[in-house]
């Protein structure tokens, strides 16, 4: 069982995203490295529920976090989204590793469902008044999505449902690959689960964290 998970660290002015490379949807930012791994291993926890939803062993308590690389951020990056491929996403997977990270990413979706199905439709706002209620945000998840088979070479007949694009998405990271990009766009496997997951479970968790007590 493993006690110590290396992360990428990308940076901005702005933000900072400390991400697990080999735990596609452990990724989080704070403005500045250390407050980013501090909330990465904040959230181990939750994640923990996702990654035993998968068939893995992951335990939260007493992680120690390696960074392994560190790289300048983007505008996305700064935006809010981890953007950065690293060199380590670059590594081949064998079937076993790829259908382990396909298992994740299924399962932050699965999590995403649960957590929107169970959620009221208005969710606490912002000190501002902002934030989308719960149908907002499934359809801004849904759209992502979308745009993330599509940088996966998967075409729009595969994208009219929503169990057919992640099963497209989950077909492409459960094989083999060398690490080169998915269909010679930008993203290989291992960054594309990472995205992927990510997002879902960002987005879960603010659901969670938005909604009312009872």
């Amino acid at each position: 069982m493993q006690r110590t998970i290396r992360v990428l660290v990308e940076t901005t002015p702005r933000k900072v995203f400390a991400s697990a490379l080999d735990w596609p949807g452990l990724a989080r930012a704070g403005k500045d490295e250390g407050r980013a791994i501090e909330a990465l291993l904040a959230v181990a926890p939750r994640y923990a529920a996702v990654a035993r939803a998968a068939g893995q062993d992951f335990a939260p308590a007493d992680l120690e976090v390696e960074v392994a690389e560190r790289r300048d951020g983007d505008a996305t990056t700064a935006f809010g989204a981890p953007s950065i491929v690293a060199e380590a996403d670059r590594r081949p997977t064998d079937g076993a590793e790829a259908a382990r990270l396909a298992a994740l990413v299924a399962a932050a979706w699965a999590t995403f469902d649960r957590v929107a199905a169970a959620a009221p439709e208005a969710l606490r706002k912002g000190p501002r008044g902002g934030g989308r209620d719960t149908s907002k945000v499934v359809e801004h998840v849904t759209g992502a999505d979308e745009g993330y088979a599509g940088v996966l070479g998967i075409g729009a007949a595969d994208r009219k449902t929503v169990a057919g694009l992640r099963e497209r998405v989950l077909a492409i990271l459960r094989a083999p690959s060398d690490g080169a990009p998915v269909a010679g766009n930008r993203w290989p496997p291992r960054y594309a689960a990472r995205r992927v997951a990510w997002h879902a479970l960002d987005h879960a968790w603010e659901i969670e964290d938005r909604t009312e007590p009872a």
